[in-house]
């Protein structure tokens, strides 16, 4: 029986051994990247059926990744694998096309379990998220509309993680193929939007949020 060809991606290089040492008996480890964009070069490359991602890498958060995955290759499977145990994270990540959500307290028991099931077309997310996502759910429902955070694009989401890792507009423009002058549009825009009046301020927004773990 052929193994399933699996792409790995996380900004741990631990992280990344330990998974392939538990996956290697039952899947074909094809490569592994510790940055959002080296993923989408390496999916493009090695033609995975699945990818393993973490939600926090630099350059391109797992969330965002997904999205661009998906429209690389749409029948590659994603399974998300993170320790944000949260249903804004876990809706965010179904949105952008992933098939799966692991902890990664309770991915070693689960993963080839959540591969097997997401390869045979299916949903998996850990049932270590159950009670936790319906207090959420609970919570969100009472929470008024106008106290909730305003939603970003994706492209606004990519140059809102690039400026909270550092980089400069020039850097930002020639990552993402677009001009210095629509950086600094999406840049205003977004802190215009997010009540923001500093760089420092936008970077703690996407440390907050999950899109950078430093700046």
């Amino acid at each position: 029986m052929t193994k399933p060809r699996v792409l790995l991606a996380d900004d741990h290089s631990l992280v990344l051994e330990g998974f392939k040492r538990i996956l290697e008996d039952h899947c074909d480890v094809v490569g592994m990247v510790e940055d959002g964009r080296a993923l989408l070069d390496a999916a493009a490359r090695l033609k995975p059926a699945l990818v393993l991602l973490d939600i926090s890498m630099p350059l391109l958060n797992g969330i965002d990744a997904t999205r661009h995955l998906k429209s690389l290759l749409p029948d590659v499977k994603v399974i998300i694998v993170t320790m944000h145990a949260d249903a804004d994270y876990l809706s965010e990540a179904f949105k952008a096309g992933a098939s799966g959500f692991l902890l990664k307290r309770s991915a070693g028991s689960e993963l080839t379990q959540a591969i097997d099931s997401v390869l045979m077309g299916h949903y998996y997310v850990t049932p270590v998220l159950t009670t936790h996502l319906v207090n959420s759910a609970i919570v969100n429902s009472a929470t008024p509309e106008t106290t909730r955070q305003p939603a970003l694009t994706p492209r606004q989401r990519e140059v809102l993680q690039l400026v909270a890792e550092g980089k400069t507009i020039k850097e930002i423009a020639q990552l993402l193929n677009i001009s210095p002058k629509t950086v600094e549009f999406h840049k205003g825009h977004i802190m215009n939007q997010l009540h923001l009046r500093t760089t420092a301020e936008l970077t703690k927004y996407a440390m907050t949020h999950g899109l950078t773990t430093a700046p």
